[in-house]
């Protein structure tokens, strides 16, 4: 019996995966817990729908990503910190901090969504890469002055 997977299935398929399993499986286990429905031309062209605006749902995240990465793309953020001896550094620049920074400016971004390579505990500019979405990518420079 051939079946369209309504989310993942261990060792059977992931969502919207159409399947053919044993009638049995299908009706006992997969329909009956909510995990499948049975392949109809109706139950294919509401799939396809799905994908389609699934898909343009998220062209138009991906649109208005790109606006933000426009506007933030190779921007200067900078910190003024506290210095000990030969300019070191008291503590670090964390992604809170970034976060935090680019709320102010009007840019609401997960500090989970900002990554450094380094530690931001030297005086200077550091690059630091922000990513949005797996297809919006893009680097900012953190400056720390005294």
């Amino acid at each position: 019996m051939k079946v369209i997977l309504l989310q993942d299935v261990k060792k059977q398929g992931k969502k919207d995966d159409i399947i053919n399993v044993s009638d049995g499986y299908a009706h006992n286990f997969l329909i009956k817990n909510g995990l499948a429905v049975p392949y109809t031309e109706t139950s294919k062209n509401v799939l396809d729908k799905q994908i389609k605006k699934r898909n343009d749902d998220e062209e138009k995240l991906v649109e208005s990503l790109n606006e933000i990465k426009k506007k933030l793309e190779n921007k200067n953020l900078e910190f003024k910190v506290k210095t000990g001896k030969e300019d070191q550094v008291f503590g670090t620049i964390s992604t809170k901090q970034i976060s935090d920074k680019l709320k102010e400016l009007g840019f609401d971004i997960d500090k989970k969504k900002i990554s450094s390579k380094t530690n931001i505990d030297t005086l200077g500019t550091h690059i630091v890469d922000i990513e949005l979405h797996k297809k919006v990518k893009f680097t900012i420079n953190v400056i720390l002055k005294k």
